[in-house]
């Protein structure tokens, strides 16, 4: 249980030894009922000391990660302050009621609309001073899915005093506010979204080209064309709608019944805020059961707070459409905020009630689009950051803003990939951001209705395109491990992407390179978010490498941490980076439909000491886990599956090979793997095998633009110097773009 201190008008709740809750209201009127945000403060009972009336303190508060001190009344910088125990501060570590937090690591925002590069992120509960605050004085209060005023206003305010210890605070976050419910499955593969008038046929013969160039995906969405959009003008606009456009989608049903039997799942855009109009097809049976005569020709409008509204909305407009088959939806909408502090938000009951309304008819897989509506809406995953101008500025923000928004718990971010709207022709800028689309929580290539803009990868030159497919078939390989990575942040609030200070807080550099992150527990993603060198053609990155082995996966090349090095990618190579003894699970069937479980994987096995790696895989609320624990020193492997409720394949085939490796035996082909059971796999012992170096540096040379003179004398050089001696004879001669990409490969070795 927790501890509380409690005064005439002032109260302290102790709910961890560094999770604070603090709280100020003139009549003692304080909140113990469920907020928007904070659902839970049951926690493990903490350990703390309490001295009141001494030293000129009405009370002090000492636990072994804080010392509070308050003098009494309204709470200020003068009579509350805190000294926390981590000496992160120049001179002490001091915080006062009410101080900015510069140091904070920042959070997330409701939108990137019409952003072209960097946004304020706000702030999270995480801080390099050790101390953050989660303000949540002005959230209302929820009861049986209502939502109402407090009896009072108070100061609400909760305490994160977790030093540098970043994901113990996030976990005791997600305690606080609720762990990110499962994604499902499939919405980890690719999706395919366009803002475009398609007719059925257009979009089903798309879907047939994306087959046939072997382009997964796993979303089919249909932006807001899907719907009516010329109505009356006396109507307003067509941006609202809930009515199938029969000219388009002559029969709705029966192409939504084709995509899934393609294996996708089908979403469709809403922008609600204009409730529901005469122009609609189910208006007349939605004005009587809002007491209001058809006949009348009034508008119903949108009122989320209307119990009435809210089951017209839903059983009346959005059910029967479900029941054609729309999977979920996408909540395009984000007009108004709440006009008093009394009211909600409807951005936030938007999703809560949509959220629950999926829950409430499916269980699980419970699925919505949506905006960003403040802290706690991690719980109602996926987010829509917007509508992004297409530049290398907005590219370059991305990978930062998706792992700031980690620190406020919102780990499920979905960008239009490519950029939605503005920018020019741009194959280098669409691929590169396409490649960190594989690497983000969710990949759904966008754009605005420009018929210039479309994301095909057909619509660029072959080596563009050629990477492109390679990419979105990646995406499709790595759903095993995305599903992994699920079920981790669900079960123990460990985001699948992390920045660099989650495991390396006291190294500063850490902080400093802000696009680089962890993604699950076995990569390091480097993103390329530059044009490339007009005379090399590569992508280059600068990278803060951790302690320990690192391999390239898909270059072979090895790199030494910690140190900063700089990476240079042709286009059809991204920076992914494996850690020490990594182990990498992918599905090779890539256009298996994304929500069955594969039968046959690949397990490879990277360099480095030891690893325990856990495959976590779920369906209809049942979880199954293969456990892997790799030694590379002994060449052994253990295999373990844990499946209770036998949700894997019966006949699971496992092909799992060694990279970089050389030993007796290099790969092992595990068919029929079964529960309890466990497999002893011995390669023998392993030697590192050096990716072919002077093979790169011919391929760089090829490539680059210099004279063939040039090159000609460069590559004798490399063929015949040794390499301690190669680079400083390459420094006087090769152009410095060239003499980046050849250095990195012998810096390595």
């Amino acid at each position: 249980m927790t501890k509380q201190i409690t005064g005439q008008n002032f109260r302290f709740t102790l709910l961890t030894d560094r999770l604070l809750r603090i709280e100020y209201q003139v009549d003692g009127q304080f909140t113990d009922e469920v907020t928007q945000t904070v659902i839970n403060r049951d926690f493990a009972q903490p350990e703390w000391q309490v001295m009141t009336n001494q030293a000129g303190f009405a009370l002090q508060i000492e636990t072994a990660a804080f010392h509070l001190y308050y003098r009494g009344g309204e709470f200020n910088g003068v009579n509350l302050f805190i000294d926390t125990k981590y000496n992160y501060q120049t001179h002490f570590s001091r915080w006062h009621f009410g101080d900015s937090d510069p140091e904070n690591l920042g959070g997330t925002v409701r939108t990137l609309d019409n952003a072209d590069g960097a946004v304020p992120v706000g702030q999270g509960i995480l801080s390099k001073n050790g101390l953050a605050v989660l303000d949540d004085s002005a959230s209302l209060l929820q009861h049986n899915g209502q939502l109402t005023a407090r009896k009072a206003w108070e100061t609400d305010q909760y305490l994160f005093i977790y030093g540098h210890d970043y994901l113990a605070a996030l976990n005791d976050y997600f305690q606080l506010t609720g762990f990110p419910p499962l994604i499902p499955r499939y919405a980890l593969g690719n999706w395919w979204s366009r803002y475009y008038s398609y007719t059925q046929v257009e979009y089903l013969k798309l879907m047939d080209k994306f087959r046939e160039k072997q382009i997964p995906l796993s979303v089919a969405v249909l932006d807001m064309n899907w719907h009516t959009t010329k109505i009356p003008v006396k109507y307003g606009s067509g941006w609202t709608g809930f009515t199938w456009d029969k000219q388009l989608f002559s029969n709705p049903e029966k192409m939504i019944s084709q995509l899934h039997a393609q294996g996708k799942h089908v979403t469709l855009n809403l922008h609600p805020a204009a409730g529901i109009r005469p122009s609609e097809a189910k208006y007349p049976q939605v004005a009587r059961e809002n007491d209001i005569d058809p006949k009348t020709h009034q508008t119903i409008p949108f009122n989320l707070t209307d119990p009435k509204f809210v089951h017209s909305y839903f059983e009346t407009v959005l059910h029967p459409l479900e029941q054609q088959g729309v999977d979920f939806w996408w909540i395009d909408w984000q007009q108004g905020t709440a006009l008093t502090k009394d009211q909600p938000d409807p951005l936030w009951l938007l999703n809560d009630l949509h959220y629950h309304d999926q829950l409430q008819r499916k269980s699980t897989d419970a699925l919505i689009l949506s905006r960003y509506a403040g802290p706690g809406s991690h719980r109602y995953p996926i987010g829509f950051s917007g509508d992004t101008v297409a530049s290398w500025k907005s590219l370059d923000f991305q990978p930062y803003f998706t792992a700031t928004a980690s620190n406020i718990g919102y780990t499920w971010w979905s960008h239009d990939i490519g950029g939605h709207m503005r920018g020019q022709y741009d194959p280098e800028l669409s691929l590169r951001w396409l490649q960190l689309g594989v690497f983000s929580p969710i990949l759904r290539l966008h754009s605005t209705d420009n018929p210039f803009m479309s994301k095909e990868p057909w619509n660029y030159e072959l080596t563009i395109q050629q990477a492109m497919i390679k990419f979105l078939q990646l995406r499709a390989k790595l759903l095993p491990y995305l599903e992994s990575a699920n079920l981790v942040t669900h079960q123990q609030g460990i985001p699948l992407i992390q920045p660099l200070y989650y495991q390396e807080p006291e190294q500063e550099l850490a902080y400093h390179f802000k696009n680089e992150y962890f993604f699950g527990s076995e990569m390091l993603i480097v993103p390329i978010t530059q044009p490339g060198s007009q005379i090399t053609g590569l992508g280059t990155t600068k990278a803060y490498l951790p302690a320990g082995t690192w391999t390239d996966w898909l270059t072979g090349q090895r790199y030494q941490g910690p140190g900063i090095v700089t990476l240079n990618r042709q286009l059809d190579q991204y920076p992914i980076l494996i850690k020490n003894a990594g182990i990498i699970v992918t599905q090779p069937d890539f256009l298996k439909a994304a929500d069955q479980l594969p039968v046959n994987l690949v397990v490879e096995l990277f360099p480095g000491e030891t690893n325990h790696y856990v495959l976590a895989e779920h369906q209809q609320q049942k979880i199954a886990q293969t456990i892997f624990d790799w030694n590379q020193q002994s060449g052994d492997l253990t295999i373990q599956l844990r499946d209770p409720q036998r949700i894997t394949p019966l006949y699971r085939c496992l092909e799992i090979k060694l990279v970089n490796l050389r030993a007796a035996q290099t790969t092992f082909i595990l068919r029929n793997i079964q529960p309890g059971k466990t497999y002893c796999l011995h390669f023998g012992p392993c030697q590192l095998q050096e990716p072919d170096w002077q093979k790169r540096m011919f391929e760089i040379l090829q490539h680059s633009k210099i004279s063939f003179d040039l090159k000609e004398v460069l590559w004798q050089m490399i063929q015949t110097l040794p390499p301690k001696n190669l680079l400083a004879t390459l420094t006087s001669i090769a152009p410095a773009d060239l003499l980046a990409a050849l250095s990195e490969i012998l810096l390595a070795k």
